[in-house]
């Protein structure tokens, strides 16, 4: 097992032993083994909606403890694919994003609709697929930014996967039409018994004021996995919180004082806790995502992946930082962050 006291440093104590006295453990929903029956089981979801989430919770190392790791590569068309695997070009090839999933002890693999249909024969059946519906794409020039759907709901039902994602840029000027075509296929997908999964990102060059960039702010975020679990996202993919007081900065929209004084405080686990209070305080899990790579890939993870389990979040959705790296050290990397989720000493702040 990962070292995590080690890893954490001096952030440990602060990290593993601090308690939450915002919104309190008792009133979230959190993981668990029968995080299906006790939760799910009250909303609306088809039976085989429900299947399809156990499946996901019942496939790799994380397997039977209500939690995910989740390698999303969706990065050859968001960011190119010269970007993303000239590093270790052997990620050009399907073949071995599926199998650093399987070697990783995943619970599933998340990527476009290309890359997993070109493999989907020999891996649908060993290892859980998430179809990303929708992209966005740098090649346009001027540079464009704006999420295309890229497949059907059907397509991705047709390949055997269990679970469809897609982006929302919360914020956006294209953002009300994006919310009407990802309500409609997460309705689709739930009628065809899939699990559905938000990106729920924020894109507004206003959130960015006097060198602070309030796209990361726990408020602005927030809002937008309230909106995430409005249109039916099962799971909610979010930046992890690292400031607050975006609408008080930027002066917009409405909130609460409250929500500065009693709901979160400047500590990272309160601020991911607010995250999760608007997912239906847990009802739809949330899971943070890993961000790009950087020189502490390792340390960072497991830092990441402390917070978001001590705020009572679902797990990590972890690609950049595991793919840019040989295969050995990226599985080694993901059995870190799998490690927080293992171990038992690790508990809900």
């Amino acid at each position: 097992m990962t070292n995590i006291v080690n890893l954490l440093g001096k952030d440990a104590e602060s990290l593993l032993e601090h308690q939450c006295n915002t919104i309190p453990r008792e009133n979230l929903y959190l993981p668990g083994t029968d995080f299906v029956d006790r939760v799910m089981l009250e909303n609306n979801r088809p039976n085989t909606v429900l299947r399809s989430m156990q499946t996901l919770l019942n496939h790799g190392r994380l397997a039977g403890t209500g939690y995910l790791s989740i390698l999303p590569v969706d990065q050859g068309v968001e960011h190119s694919a010269s970007a993303s695997f000239a590093t270790n070009p052997l990620y050009f090839d399907p073949q071995n994003i599926v199998e650093l999933a399987i070697e990783a002890g995943c619970n599933c693999v998340a990527s476009t609709y290309g890359v997993l249909a070109s493999v989907s024969r020999r891996y649908a059946h060993k290892i859980p697929f998430l179809v990303k519906l929708n992209h966005n794409e740098t090649l346009t020039y001027p540079a464009q930014y704006d999420q295309t759907l890229y497949a059907s709901v059907e397509q991705a039902f047709n390949m055997g996967a269990v679970a469809v994602g897609a982006t929302i840029y919360y914020g956006s000027p294209e953002s009300r039409r994006q919310i009407e075509e990802i309500s409609a296929a997460f309705e689709r997908a739930h009628e065809l018994g899939m699990v559905t999964v938000l990106w729920a990102y924020l894109r507004n060059s206003a959130f960015k004021k006097d060198g602070v960039d309030y796209h990361t702010s726990a408020d602005l975020t927030g809002q937008a996995n309230h909106l995430a679990a409005t249109i039916g996202a099962d799971i909610v993919k979010q930046k992890m919180a690292e400031t607050n007081g975006g609408y008080t900065a930027i002066g917009f929209g409405h909130t609460d004082k409250r929500v500065y004084s009693n709901l979160t405080t400047e500590h990272p686990i309160d601020l991911v806790r607010y995250q999760i209070a608007n997912c239906y305080m847990g009802r739809a899990g949330l899971i943070n995502s890993g961000g790009a790579s950087g020189n502490n890939d390792l340390t960072d993870s497991v830092r990441t992946a402390v917070i978001n389990k001590r705020a009572g979040g679902m797990g990590l959705i972890l690609g950049r930082k595991a793919f840019k790296k040989s295969m050995k050290e990226g599985v080694e990397l993901i059995h870190s962050v799998q490690d927080v989720y293992l171990d038992k000493k690790i508990t809900i702040a």
